[in-house]
């Protein structure tokens, strides 16, 4: 690994461009949640829905910027009385202050604070870890595989990472811009630089790949910080899917599964039969990168990954009666009553528009899903319901987890449900 002048040219972003831009007085109106690092995903995509918070969990956030991650994290372990430890880990000081005034604005006491790289881990001293966020941050770095590696080092055994790295093809137009401002802003003073990329964007032709990419206008509506984090960064790198596939294997790691599943599944672009069929035919890596190269929208990658021949997480969904549904920052009952019978459940997500029929029993598994009834119980509930109604005969296990399954499916795959276990 090469350290540079580019490496101070970061952390003195960081210091003067805090981001993303948080206000802590916020946290009294809303709790920020988002990937990686939900803790319902943690559980399903690291954990195999098994993850018992009543235990010590020790998590790191490696990059833990103005604190979305830690502040998220910290708050659902809170709620539910978990003896958790989490370490927020960045280089700017500037970062965590504010981070700090977050968590201190929730009277959050989970957190532990510390200034630093993640490649200062081996002397810190800080243990292992169950789970390990780094979202935004590796694409940062001078060596990415070495940064993932230190990360795999600190990981307890049977635990699993959360990471977010840019998408190449979703950025398209974001490296020209930075390329041309480079040509013309040099080393001019960072003032003049967000002036200048102000004056560029606004300036550039229809014609632009960035005019032409809709997908990353985010960025741009973050402030300062914002825009010096698309357009004026000092290094920053996009990957594909192939390229993270070699990265997370090469550090002795295996991905569980990105967010949200259905983006990265050719059949939610594909309607020609033949050539849908040989897409899904492919090995399951091989259809992520497929679909990447027909959506062209995927800014960034959002993915979960556990040490290679590890427990495999419960990605396939749930496979026995004692599974729990759970639905992210989602109401059962306000979803089913949404819902007509034998109707459809629509979303759009990165300007992907998905579309799944759904079987007539949706509805009223919705409406009985409530984060502890288990599937057993929710059949058995359902059960009785039917049995009660004069023109219906008893509904059958088998007919209620297939209704199920295909329920499921569709909203697992724009990252609605989730599965968990009742803890051993």
């Amino acid at each position: 690994m090469v350290i540079g002048q580019d490496d101070d040219r970061v952390r003195a972003q960081y210091e003067a461009y805090p981001y993303p831009e948080r206000d802590p007085a916020d946290e009294a109106k809303r709790l920020i949640v988002g990937s990686p690092s939900h803790l319902l995903e943690i559980n399903h995509y690291v954990f195999g829905g098994r993850l018992d918070v009543s235990r010590p969990l020790r998590a790191l956030i490696a990059g833990g910027g103005t604190g979305d991650a830690t502040i998220m994290l910290a708050q659902q372990l809170a709620w539910r009385g978990s003896p958790a430890e989490i370490v927020y880990l960045d280089v700017s000081g500037a970062s965590l202050e504010v981070a700090r005034a977050r968590a201190a604005a929730r009277n959050l006491a989970n957190v532990r604070f510390l200034r630093g790289s993640l490649f200062d881990l081996p002397g810190l001293g800080l243990g292992r870890f169950d789970y390990i966020d780094c979202c935004g941050v590796l694409h940062c770095l001078p060596d990415p595989p070495a940064g993932l590696g230190a990360l795999a080092a600190a990981l307890a055994e049977g635990g699993g990472v959360g990471i977010m790295l840019y998408g190449k093809l979703g950025r398209t137009g974001v490296y020209h811009m930075q390329a041309m401002l480079r040509l013309i802003a040099g080393d001019d003073d960072d003032r003049t630089r967000l002036g200048l990329a102000r004056r560029l964007y606004d300036d550039l032709p229809a014609t632009s790949w960035l005019k032409r990419n809709p997908y990353v206008s985010d960025h741009l509506e973050g402030g300062d910080a914002g825009l010096y984090d698309i357009f004026l960064h000092r290094r920053d790198r996009a990957y594909t899917v192939p390229e993270i596939a070699a990265m997370v294997a090469g550090a002795g790691l295996e991905i569980t599964g990105f967010i949200a599943p259905a983006l990265y599944d050719p059949a939610s672009y594909l309607a020609d039969p033949e050539i849908k069929e040989r897409a899904l035919a492919l090995p399951w890596i091989e259809r992520c990168a497929f679909a990447e190269l027909l959506s062209g929208a995927l800014k960034s990658h959002v993915f979960y990954a556990v040490k290679s021949g590890g427990r495999k997480a419960a990605v396939a969904g749930p496979d026995n009666q004692d599974a729990v549904p759970v639905l992210l920052d989602t109401d059962g009952r306000a979803a089913a009553r949404g819902l007509r019978k034998g109707g459809r459940i629509k979303a759009e997500i990165e300007g992907v528009e998905l579309s799944y029929e759904v079987p007539r029993l949706s509805a009223e598994i919705l409406a009985r899903i409530d984060g502890r009834r288990s599937l057993g119980q929710i059949h058995e509930l359902l059960a009785r319901a039917h049995k009660g109604r004069a023109h219906k005969g008893a509904l059958d296990w088998l007919v209620f987890k297939a209704a199920f399954d295909r329920l499921y499916a569709a909203l697992n795959g724009i990252n609605v449900m989730l599965i968990a276990y009742p803890p051993r």
